[in-house]
């Protein structure tokens, strides 16, 4: 369902006139097609989808960064605006609150203590979270958390 939200929109975008957009689409789209090349498989489902929208998004994140950085604005309005419309298609993130309690939640469930235990941990937050946490957010939540219950 989300390649072909993507697909629509890169046609209604070519349409309306938006190069910059159907380029920046179109581009996404040839990602989405190696990936499911990779995975062989014809078509990837929306979590697939999802993952390698997340992977573009690090990208455009290190690319602004490393802008910032050259001292390059053009560079970094290009990421921004190329991260903008990918944000489009992800789920909202979660907030931070709405995080840490699922943390602490699981971490009571498991009987977590120490760092030994932080995959487990992990794994379980990431199933129940989905694709609004970030993973180093996450992992950022149960490293304190853990440490500190040393």
């Amino acid at each position: 369902m989300l390649e072909k939200k993507i697909y629509d929109d890169y046609v209604q975008s070519l349409k309306s006139g938006q190069k910059q957009k159907a380029q920046f689409l179109n581009f996404v789209r040839a990602g989405l097609k190696n990936a499911a090349i990779s995975l062989k498989k014809d078509a990837l489902d929306d979590t697939e989808v999802l993952a390698a929208l997340k992977k573009e998004q690090k990208r455009l994140e290190e690319t602004k960064e490393t802008g910032i950085a050259a001292a390059k604005p053009e560079v970094v309005a290009q990421a921004e605006r190329e991260i903008a419309i990918l944000l489009g298609y992800l789920p909202r993130p979660m907030d931070a609150a709405e995080l840490q309690k699922i943390v602490d939640q699981v971490i009571a469930a498991t009987n977590a203590v120490s760092m030994k235990d932080m995959g487990r941990v992990m794994k379980e937050i990431m199933a129940q979270a989905g694709a609004g946490a970030d993973a180093g957010t996450v992992s950022a939540m149960v490293k304190k958390k853990l440490s500190g219950a040393v």
